[in-house]
């Protein structure tokens, strides 16, 4: 795999990494609470990791293939993102927690994080439609080694962007509570529009 194929990659994963979506959102959401951008965007990395892992194994062409077993990822995902975005709307007036809240606060952002990605059929043909074209079968590397480092490029594009995208929500409204209350209240609504999308996207289309 040439450079020339990996910049060629990463110009249209960062297109794609830019376009704001439901990753955007909870790193919003997450940046406008006390040390919670890092395990968030964390658990979002993890879940790109699994794809990255069934990319590796040949899995994700089975379960792109299966209509039945995507229609269930998709309202599984959807249904998961629309509850978490009711939730950021449900909380939206309390910005700030204790200590000891956010020390389990920590683990819940992560595992949330990792359900939204690693439960979003987007991400899935992503890696399905988007891998193929940039792997080429008769290079010298194996197929799983390209896949990988296609997976790997791809995580690392999405842990600088949404890093930057919630330590930047941290840091200029942080000292703005009714901009941060606003941008977190359209963060929880994006969730679940998105969330209503894929639904009727999957179920009527």
């Amino acid at each position: 795999m040439d450079t020339t194929t990996l910049a060629a990659f990463l110009a249209v994963d960062l297109l794609l990494v830019l376009t704001p979506g439901a990753d955007w959102a909870y790193a919003i959401s997450a940046g406008l609470r006390d040390r919670s951008v890092v395990p968030a965007v964390a658990g979002l990395i993890a879940g790109y990791a699994g794809y990255t892992l069934l990319a590796v194994a040949g899995l994700v062409v089975i379960v792109a293939s299966s209509p039945s077993l995507l229609t269930a990822l998709t309202v599984a995902g959807a249904s998961y993102l629309m509850w978490l975005g009711w939730g950021v709307l449900s909380r939206s007036a309390v910005l700030g927690t204790s200590m000891e809240t956010m020390s389990s606060s920590r683990r819940q952002l992560m595992l949330k994080g990792a359900g939204i990605s690693g439960l979003n059929p987007k991400a899935l043909l992503l890696y399905f439609s988007l891998f193929p074209q940039f792997i080429d079968s008769a290079a010298g590397w194996p197929v799983a080694a390209q896949t990988g480092l296609l997976g790997g490029l791809h995580m690392v594009a999405c842990a600088v962007v949404y890093l930057g995208v919630g330590l930047l929500a941290h840091t200029v409204l942080k000292t703005r509570p009714s901009a941060a209350r606003a941008v977190t209240r359209a963060s929880g609504a994006m969730m679940i529009v998105i969330g209503g999308f894929l639904l009727v996207e999957r179920l009527v289309g």
